[in-house]
C-alpha cells in the first residue's frame, strides 16, 4: 500500500472550501493508501496569530477532520510540533534547497504581498518545511489542487538533489491531483477563504447556513427573476454539483435557463441539501467537543505513530550524512 500525506493548517474549524476541496478525499484516500494527515502549526506560526488561540484552533481542526471521516484506525493523525524531526529534516534540506527555486515561488510572492510588516524567513523557507513533512514518513503520493503543484514539484526537486548527493534515501512524491475545481467564495470574486468572511462553516446553525446562501453571488446576468441565466456561470449552482442529485441539479438547470424560478428557490433547495450532508457531521463534532480527552488521545497516538517512522528515516538521514551518532 502507497504512502500519502497531506497537511492542513490549524485555522480553527473547517468550511465548506476546506472539505469539499482537500477533506472529502482525504477520506475516500484511506480505502487506498497508508494516510498520514497532519496538523500543521509550525507552517502556521509564520502567520500573525494570538499564541492563545493556537491550542483552541488545533483542537478545533482536529474535530473537524475527526468529524468528516478521518479514522484514527486507518490513518496516523497528528500534530506537526509534537513530531520534531520534521523541523530537523528541514533544516538538512536546507542544505540542498536553492535560494532562486524558493524566491520564485508564488505562494511566497503573495503571502509577502499580504504580510508587507512581517516577511519571515519561515515564510520564505516554508516550502521547505513543506518537502520535510512529505519527505520524512516517503511519501510516494501527495493530495494537491492545482495551485499547488509549484511546492511539489519543489519538493521533488530537493528529494532529488539529497539523493543525489548523499545516496538514496527518498521517493519523489507524485501529485494526486483534485477532480475538485478552485471553489469560490460566497461572494464569487475570490477562493472561500475565513479571512475573506466567503465561506461556510461546518459547524454553523441551520439558519446560519440559510442567511450566508441568500447573500451568496449567482449568475450576474439575473439581475431580476425573469431573467434568463445559466447555471455554469452561476457559483451556486457550482455548490449544486456537490450537494444536489441529479434530479434537483436538471430542476435548477431547467428553472434557470428558461427563468422558470428564482434565485432564491435554487438557493433554498440548495440549503436544505447542505443541512442534510451535514447533518452527521455536525453530531459527531458535537460529541467530539464534549470529550475532548478523546481527541487528544488521538492527536498523542498518532503523534507516537509517526514519531517511529520519522525516527527511522532521521536514523538512516543522519547515517547518509556522516554525522555523529
Amino acid at each position: 500500500m502507497k504512502t500519502v500525506f497531506s497537511g492542513i493548517q490549524p485555522s480553527g474549524e473547517l468550511h465548506l472550501g476546506n472539505y469539499l476541496g482537500a477533506v472529502r478525499n482525504w477520506v475516500q484516500l484511506q480505502d487506498e493508501y497508508r494516510c498520514f494527515f497532519c496538523i500543521v502549526d509550525y507552517h502556521a506560526i509564520t502567520q500573525p496569530y494570538e499564541r492563545k488561540d493556537m491550542k483552541p484552533r488545533v483542537f478545533d481542526m482536529a474535530v473537524d477532520l475527526l468529524a468528516c471521516g478521518i479514522d484514527p484506525e486507518r490513518s496516523i493523525l497528528f500534530v506537526q510540533s509534537s513530531v520534531p524531526e520534521h523541523t530537523e529534516l528541514c533544516w538538512v534540506l536546507n542544505a540542498v534547497a536553492q535560494f532562486g527555486d524558493l524566491a520564485r515561488m508564488t505562494q511566497f510572492k503573495d503571502k509577502s504581498q499580504r504580510q508587507e510588516d512581517n516577511i519571515n524567513v519561515g515564510l520564505f523557507d516554508y516550502p521547505v518545511l513543506q518537502t520535510a513533512d512529505i519527505v520524512l514518513y516517503r511519501a510516494q503520493a501527495v493530495p494537491v489542487g492545482a495551485d499547488q503543484v509549484q511546492h511539489l514539484e519543489l519538493a521533488r526537486r530537493i528529494a532529488r538533489a539529497f539523493n543525489r548527493r548523499w545516496g538514496k534515501v527518498f521517493p519523489e512524491p507524485e501529485p494526486l491531483l483534485s477532480s475538485v475545481p478552485k471553489l469560490l467564495g460566497l461572494d464569487g470574486k475570490a477562493k472561500m477563504s475565513k479571512s475573506m468572511g466567503n465561506t461556510i462553516p461546518l459547524g454553523a446553525e441551520d439558519k446560519k447556513i440559510r442567511k450566508l446562501l441568500a447573500r451568496a453571488a449567482t449568475d450576474p446576468k439575473r439581475e431580476r427573476r425573469e431573467d434568463v441565466g445559466n447555471p455554469d456561470d452561476c457559483n451556486v449552482f457550482s455548490l449544486h454539483k456537490f450537494f444536489s442529485d441529479e434530479g434537483k441539479q436538471q430542476w435548477v438547470r431547467e428553472g434557470c435557463t428558461t427563468a422558470g424560478i428564482g434565485c432564491v428557490d435554487c438557493k433554498g433547495a440548495l440549503a436544505d441539501n447542505i443541512i442534510d450532508h451535514l447533518g452527521p457531521i455536525r453530531e459527531r463534532r458535537e460529541h467530539l467537543r464534549a470529550n475532548p480527552d478523546e481527541v487528544h488521545e488521538i492527536l498523542r497516538a498518532g503523534g507516537e505513530r509517526a514519531r517511529q517512522v520519522a525516527a527511522r528515516t532521521m536514523e538512516q538521514v543522519r547515517g547518509k550524512l556522516g554525522l555523529w551518532q
